[in-house]
């Protein structure tokens, strides 16, 4: 008798497992305690049934209401507010990259918001079991964090907003046989402009043209008071990120730009353990495919930060021009510089990964790259 209270006694607290799953209506909510499960729908950002529901949940599922809950979603529009209110709540909380989830893979399979959440709420089941690789947990930034990524994304969409109107200006004009660059005398010149005919432009189609550049001229003057903004605010180092995207500003062929999204993306609130773990979250990791008598090299896994792998590479193309001496241009010009031009793009990408963990080590242990000079004072 005295060993069966005993075992009870040290036996681990059991826990409740909730996934979401997430609409712009609607809260799909899945419980588990390791046996059975119950799912409820509630209303989308209705945090005091979502309470509720988690209480009942551990009366349905016969758990002390004092047990710890451990939950998870998709990463996704909502962003990460929800994970914050659930670690206030004391919820240990996990945002999971959708890519990681494993699905079935038949040609036609069903697909529900019930079906979704029970297939989520087994995998966190699992992945509290001791089955850790069962799905991939994002990073979470803190509020001020996210908060300094605002400037360059928003810089970044405008530039696409930008060359969308420049796009359409010059397709109209095209179309009439017209090739005119877009400069700021761009409306004087519109008013005497002929087709390539002879014939004038019509009434509307000129309208329309304004009314275009208006746009154009108003998104362009908004990337350069966003850019303004930039080179201030890395001007007042006052902050270690800032003081990171001066440091990286200092070796050649590196600009403020590239600098200031490297570190708001990247280095300035993440930390990597090793130079795999880097390489990883940028997505320039290998994804070798070997099976029986089939081996192959299917390329990078593009499953980290598309923004830092695609400056990666710009900035590979940038260290060679700037950079020709350095230890790792000399690399690249032995193995991939004679090849052609499917080599010399599958070089480029290797270059990107070996300058990452370059500048990784640069900003955290302070290694100069072999060979790379700084810009002069």
């Amino acid at each position: 008798m005295t060993a069966i209270l005993q075992s009870n006694h040290n036996a681990p607290d059991r826990v409740l497992y909730m996934a979401l799953e997430l609409s712009n209506t609607k809260w799909k909510l899945g419980f588990g305690n390791g046996e059975k499960q119950r799912q409820v729908t509630i209303g989308a950002g209705d945090l005091e049934a979502l309470a509720k529901q988690i209480a009942q949940a551990k009366e349905k599922l016969k758990l002390p209401q004092a047990c710890p809950v451990r939950s998870c979603y998709e990463a996704g529009r909502d962003g990460f507010w929800i994970h914050r209110h659930l670690v206030e709540q004391g919820i240990d909380n996990a945002v999971i990259d959708s890519a990681s989830i494993e699905v079935n893979r038949r040609q036609r399979r069903a697909k529900s918001d019930g079906i979704d959440v029970e297939a989520l709420l087994k995998l966190l089941i699992r992945h509290g079991a001791g089955e850790p690789k069962v799905m991939s947990i994002v990073r979470v930034p803190s509020v001020e964090d996210e908060d300094q990524r605002r400037l360059h994304r928003e810089r970044e969409r405008l530039l696409k907003e930008r060359g969308g109107h420049s796009a359409r200006i010059k397709s109209l004009l095209v179309a009439h046989g017209i090739r005119l660059e877009i400069g700021n005398d761009f409306l004087e010149q519109l008013d005497g402009l002929y087709s390539a005919a002879g014939y004038p432009l019509g009434e509307e189609l000129k309208a329309e043209l304004q009314r275009e550049y208006q746009r154009y001229h108003l998104v362009a003057e908004q990337v350069k008071r966003l850019e303004q903004a930039q080179r201030q605010r890395a001007e007042q180092a006052g902050t270690d990120a800032l003081g990171q995207i001066n440091h990286l500003m200092q070796l050649k062929g590196i600009g403020w730009q590239s600098s200031w999204i490297l570190t708001r993306e990247f280095f300035g609130w993440r930390t990597f353990k090793n130079q795999r773990e880097l390489g990883a979250s940028a997505g320039l990791a290998p994804t070798p495919y070997s099976s029986g008598a089939s081996e192959r090299e299917q390329g990078i896994s593009k499953a980290g930060n598309r923004r830092v792998r695609s400056l990666m590479v710009e900035l590979s193309w940038l260290w060679l021009q700037y950079q020709p001496n350095s230890k790792l241009s000399q690399w690249y010009q032995q193995r991939h510089a004679s090849g052609g031009k499917r080599m010399r793009r599958i070089g480029i990408v290797a270059l990107a990964r070996k300058l990452l963990i370059a500048l990784w080590r640069y900003l955290t242990d302070g290694v100069v790259p072999e060979g790379a000079v700084f810009k002069a004072t």
